[in-house]
């Protein structure tokens, strides 16, 4: 029903069919759920997800292609079927590890979500019952109260109390409770704070006690909107997927060229007698030109960094960010501007009493005295200080401050309570009301000259409200008027050993009009209220509320007749002023560090909130963190004023912008959207709903841990502890997991470099085939792949939050780097051709052919020669062959410690995860020689000493000649190189954001 906040009481419950004395009946709750259904990531598409690769779907197509081949060739069982069950095999190992990083991701989340309540208090077939907020259905009468959080879209048709006041700044962003009200709405366009008789799902009662009937459940509701809106943003593309896609676009086109090329130079041996015919011939080059495909690709790749960044979120959850999305992590790391929620993510969203205001003396004209309250949440830890400073050690013995604890607890009806399960103390009610009862706890007691150490001794759970609860058992509530619009304030009325006191509290100017004494802080005298008294009140008063932006509130008390048992508004006359509150939502303590590192690492904050343009100042102001700008003059836009501001003068403003005040969910968005277009990395932060569709459309959506479902559900990360803080840690993981991504993608470059150079020169020498794709694949697999993962184990560096983010543009591989990875490559596919032709050339334990001979293998049968036909099927060379490779590869990882450090200034044993990875491979590697089930799978053969120290002396000089490319890179003078290639970037640039 989606006009409901139109309709009258009867009207909607004439529509479901309910009586409001019973509620609905089975039938019509079955009726209701066919009808309008239920209130409440298939996993088969997150493993589809994770095969969403380029890379990937070129090795799918190179299985397939290697399985037709090996059936056209006529090949069955173990042979025909090992090639491309490894290919998928490795593919299926990577998809695991993203799915199981994923979901666990998703676990945590879950566990997230039990903090918040799924019950309601729900009127069926005559009888109140409590259900799961899953089984609610329209037309079901739910009753609510203090505290209860609401569990679907609900219009109002019964008041239980004076007033019913609800918290919905998670949908709205408004800091203060809304009083709602049964009556229907007339206005047109209703937005959710015209629509005074709907309770929306997921705010909470911070007041009073009402009866709804549900209009709404699931998508049909406030929150579900957001969540279609959400649904209906398309997720943007992470930098490194954008890199790492190009290179997979760049190699796809590399590797079809030098695949066409093998072909067509070795069209002429496609009828050599030892092929047996043109058609099988072809057929023969073509599987080496697939081999050629499975060389160049890096299958490891996928793998390594799905690990490399699963490691990374393991570091990050540590740091209580819990990461949602895998390419997120690298996302954070070239971050440029980080939209920040105000409220509960740079603020504590906890209330509290910052200052009190009290007349000490009127003797010599009235002498106003002011105390600072210190504590930024709710627990009941902090103390009093004065004007200069100096800590009060007994707060209760001075009279106004002894008083103002006093109506704190009583004029309240709230509650504070200590979480043993969350660690923390949380509170029932108005925000203001606890911050009043945590100032009780604060001032403490009279009488005790031990009282604040005494206190300390209590358990968190007694410790919580245990100088209220003294006072509530001192005065005993007799009789409440509760707090009205046109009053702006609430008494209660309590007994005290045969006297009664009224205690009100409420908005400063209309307690002050009904005040005509005033309590006195230095002697306790009770003095009449003078117009000189009224008016310094009224200018400290307004110094508080516009200057300092505090939240305040005027107390009040007055004595009333012995056995007073009732209250009437007539009473609230004549009244005692006591003091004044304000009250703030506190910035958190360890924001301002966090600020400024964000400023060194040369990232812009930009400050969002539904606050008015003055309140949000001062916070700035008292967070700190912008202390750099002598004012907000250009640099503080509220929505209305940026959206008047021309194309051009928007442009300028998005760039010096440091807060953005009096926003609604889609002016987030479109601030999101506008950055996005100046091609910034923007990351969002917040908790409520109406952050939701801002997280999404954001690079990187932040939500707090304690923040609604649908945050979480939007962003990418979650910050398990709210601490802004935590943002800046994950920022250097994610520019560490950066670097090391891009030092293995450069290591798995130049070793496949090397594979495809080797298979290449094989093929235009015309000798044998040097590798079998099986061995390729073993030496992708696990040579490449052990090492390059713990290539991402390398430390962060210690100056990693000093740098500027990176270019989105920035090439993984510039030129230089490429040309550097060339000349390696080279070298690893010409050693490894070189210890192929050492075994039948030189060896000693080889036949020691002409060079000739190997040449023309191919024409062996058809003419006489001093060696049998079959030494070219001997598993010797290519033994010798993948064993180079292996070996050469173990000392390239070790080049690939630093991209330009020597190894004599970064040793390997800097990073002893390498060094154990190439200790292991090799150890896999002698076992797949000296075992014979493996060594037949994998056609090769135990080597001896000699050879061994062939492939050594093959396989070393990859350091020497590494060494040498990196001193010319540290002179710079590598960069003269550039010209070598057409454009700076081997890899192509794009915008990052789709316009």
């Amino acid at each position: 029903m989606e006009d409901a906040y139109a309709r009258s009481v009867v009207e909607v419950l004439d529509f479901f069919g309910v009586d409001p004395t019973k509620g609905l009946t089975d039938s019509q709750v079955a009726r209701h759920v066919r009808i309008y259904g239920k209130n409440g990531t298939a996993f088969w598409k997150l493993v589809l997800k994770q095969f969403d690769d380029l890379l990937v779907k070129i090795l799918i197509a190179a299985a397939v292609i290697s399985f037709f081949l090996a059936l056209i060739n006529g090949e069955t069982g173990l042979t025909a079927f090992l090639e491309p069950s490894v290919i998928l095999l490795i593919l299926a190992a990577n998809a695991a590890v993203g799915v199981i990083t994923e979901t666990n991701a998703e676990k945590a989340l879950e566990e997230l979500r039990a903090y918040q309540a799924d019950i309601a208090t729900v009127l069926r077939n005559g009888c109140f019952s409590i259900l799961p907020a899953a089984e609610l259905v329209p037309g079901d009468i739910v009753e609510v109260n203090v505290g209860c959080k609401i569990p679907a879209d609900m219009r109002m048709i019964e008041m239980l109390s004076n007033q019913l006041r609800v918290d919905q700044a998670i949908l709205t962003g408004e800091s203060c409770s809304v009083e709602k009200e049964l009556d229907s709405t007339i206005a047109t366009n209703a937005v959710y704070q015209d629509k005074t008789n709907i309770l929306f799902s997921g705010t909470v009662v911070v007041a009073g006690r009402a009866r709804a009937v549900v209009v709404g459940v699931g998508a049909n509701t406030a929150m579900g909107s957001i969540r279609d809106s959400m649904l209906q943003t398309e997720d943007e593309v992470t930098p490194l997927k954008k890199k790492l896609d190009e290179f997979g676009t760049f190699l796809a086109k590399v590797i079809a060229g030098i695949c066409v090329l093998v072909w067509i130079v070795n069209i002429g041996h496609f009828r050599d007698p030892s092929h047996g015919g043109f058609l099988r011939g072809a057929i023969h080059y073509f599987k080496i030109a697939v081999a050629l495909a499975v060389a160049a690709i890096p299958e490891g790749l996928p793998a390594v960094v799905t690990t490399c960044l699963a490691l990374g979120t393991k570091r990050m959850a540590r740091l209580n960010a819990i990461v949602r999305s895998l390419p997120s992590v690298e996302t954070l790391g070239c971050t440029t501007v980080i939209c920040s929620d105000k409220t509960g993510t740079l603020t504590t969203n906890m209330m509290s009493v910052a200052k009190i205001c009290v007349v000490h003396s009127v003797q010599q004209g009235p002498i106003i005295a002011e105390y600072g309250v210190t504590g930024t949440t709710y627990a009941p830890e902090g103390i009093v200080f004065d004007s200069s400073g100096i800590q009060l050690e007994f707060p209760a013995q001075l009279p106004c401050l002894l008083h103002i604890a006093r109506c704190s607890a009583l004029c309240n009806e709230s509650v504070l309570q200590y979480n043993p399960d969350k660690g923390n103390y949380e509170k029932i009610g108005e925000a203001t009301e606890v911050a009043l009862r945590v100032l009780a706890e604060k001032v403490g007691l009279p009488g005790f000259d031990s009282m604040p150490s005494a206190l300390n001794m209590l358990s968190k759970h007694e410790r919580a409200s245990y100088c209220n609860h003294h006072w509530e058992i001192e005065f005993k509530k007799v009789s409440i008027l509760e707090f009205s619009r046109d009053r702006k304030m609430m008494s209660v009325l309590c007994s005290h050993k045969q006297m009664c006191v009224m205690f009100s509290k409420g908005a400063p100017e209309s307690v002050l009009s009904r005040c005509t004494n005033i309590l006195c802080n230095d002697n306790g005298f009770i003095v009449p209220m003078t117009a000189n008294i009224r008016a310094e009140l009224e200018s400290r008063f307004n110094s508080l509320a516009g200057k300092e932006a505090l939240r305040c509130l005027a107390l009040a008390l007055k004595q009333m007749p012995i056995n007073r048992q009732t209250l009437s508004y007539d009473d609230e006359k004549d009244l005692t002023f006591i003091g004044l509150v304000g009250m703030l939502d506190p910035p958190r303590e360890e924001v301002k560090n966090a600020m400024l590192s964000c400023m060194t690492a040369g990232i812009r904050v930009i400050v969002v909130t539904g606050d008015n343009k003055s309140t949000a100042e001062s916070i700035c102001h008292k967070i700190g963190a912008f202390d750099h700008l002598v004012d907000f003059v250009g640099r503080s836009y509220t929505a209305s004023e940026f959206e008047e501001l021309p194309a051009m003068q928007q442009t300028v403003a998005l760039q010096h912008m440091a807060l953005f005040t009096r926003v609604e969910p889609s002016h987030k968005r479109m601030l999101v959207e506008a950055l996005q277009n100046q091609n910034e990395v923007v990351a969002m932060t917040g908790d409520g709903v109406n952050d939701a569709p801002a997280l999404k459309k954001a690079d990187i959506g932040i939500a707090m841990g304690s923040g609604t479902a649908v945050a979480k559900s939007a962003s990418d990360m979650v910050l398990a502890d709210d601490n802004f803080a935590t943002i800046v840690a994950a920022v250097a993981e994610g520019r560490a997991i950066y670097n090391n991504t891009k030092q293995f993608i450069r290591y798995m470059i130049s070793s496949n470099i090397g594979e495809v150079v080797c298979i290449f020169v094989a093929a235009v020498l015309g000798i044998p085939d040097t590798l079998a794709p099986v061995q390729l694949l073993w030496v992708n697999l696990v040579t490449d792949g052990l090492p390059a993962t713990a290539i991402g184990f390398n430390k962060q560096d210690s100056d990693v939050m000093k740098a500027k983010p990176r270019k989105v543009s920035e090439a993984v591989v510039t030129g230089w780097l490429f040309f550097r990875y060339l000349v390696i490559g080279a070298y690893v596919g010409v050693a490894t051709v070189a210890g192929f032709i050492w075994w039948y050339v030189y060896s000693n334990e080889g036949p020691k052919l002409p060079y000739s001979e190997l040449m023309n293998f191919d024409s062996c049968s058809t003419r006489e020669t001093t060696h049998p036909c079959s030494i070219f099927e001997d598993r010797h060379p290519s033994t010798v062959s993948m064993t180079v490779l292996v070996v050469v590869e173990m000392f390239n990882a070790l080049n690939n410690l630093s991209e330009n450090q020597s190894l004599l200034v970064i040793p390997p044993w800097s990073n002893l995860w390498l060094v154990a990875s190439i200790i292991l491979t090799m150890f896999l590697h002698i076992l797949i020689l000296y075992v014979p089930p493996l060594s037949v799978l994998f056609s090769v053969t135990p080597l001896s000493w000699a050879d061994w120290t062939a492939v050594f002396y093959l396989s070393f000089p990859v350091i020497i000649i590494d060494e040498v490319l990196k001193f010319f890179s540290r002179k710079s003078s590598g960069m003269r190189f550039k010209f070598w290639f057409r454009r700076h970037d081997i890899l192509p640039k794009k915008e990052f954001h789709e316009k």
